[in-house]
């Protein structure tokens, strides 16, 4: 099946079933990145993902790799780590440097949050539609992760850790809220080995979609930041 290219003027996609199975889940090439663009890929079960000086490649793989909330596992260290908040961990105050922090030093599979993301995602974010999960040490950034949601899915892009396990607190901080707002899985894309220890796993494109539509036709929480008091931990 031939790759499908994007105009400009059309934000419409071809159905997800029509990705090349070598390379897995490539689907469509061009188009741009604004916001309805963007926001459309994500309903359809698509995102971007390419290098900084190829054209916008569009993808949706099979098998998907998600993290239904209910299997999300750590180990004993951590959830006592956890439980003592030895850091502050906040949402939405540093996007801009999450998404930074996230792409520096990114050379596995081609850079790609490349300047062109990093501004597409930060202007999703300033729409409502893109977050952040931040963790500090004092007044130092030192872990986190960004995402999109939309109604009660969250499509997790990418995390970093500049301290041990920042990265992880950020992710359980985030599936406890996401978990009280009655979500019930973080799509996690591309199978990693990272995130299936911590309880991804793979699951059919197809199976993928169903879920992921009912979950976007819910409705999403009224404002988007942690309860206070943050909910007991495990």
């Amino acid at each position: 099946m031939p790759l499908f290219r994007l105009h400009h003027a059309d934000l419409s996609f071809p159905p997800a079933e029509q990705a090349l199975t070598s390379p897995n889940g490539l689907l469509a090439i061009g188009g741009d990145l604004r916001p309805e663009r963007l926001l459309n890929a994500y309903r359809c079960g698509i995102f971007p993902w390419f290098d900084a000086d190829r054209p916008i490649l569009w993808w949706s793989p099979d098998p998907r790799l998600v993290l239904r909330l209910d299997d999300f596992k750590i180990s004993r260290k951590m959830k006592s780590l956890a439980r003592r908040r030895p850091y502050e961990i906040t949402m939405d105050r540093a996007f801009t440097e999450v998404i930074r922090n996230c792409g520096a030093g990114r050379t596995n599979g081609g850079t790609w949050i490349t300047p062109a993301m990093e501004t597409a995602y930060c202007r999703l974010h300033e729409l409502g539609h893109a977050h952040s999960v931040e963790v500090w040490n004092e007044s130092s950034l030192i872990g986190g992760l960004y995402g999109v949601a939309l109604g009660r899915m969250f499509y997790g892009e990418s995390m970093f850790s500049l301290r041990d396990n920042a990265s992880k607190l950020a992710l359980e901080r985030l599936v406890r809220q996401l978990r009280a707002w009655e979500f019930q899985m973080i799509d996690c894309q591309i199978s990693s080995d990272h995130l299936m220890s911590l309880g991804a796993a793979e699951i059919p494109r197809g199976e993928f979609l169903r879920l992921s539509s009912r979950l976007l036709r819910e409705p999403p929480p009224e404002k988007w930041e942690f309860d206070s008091p943050p909910p007991a931990g495990d």
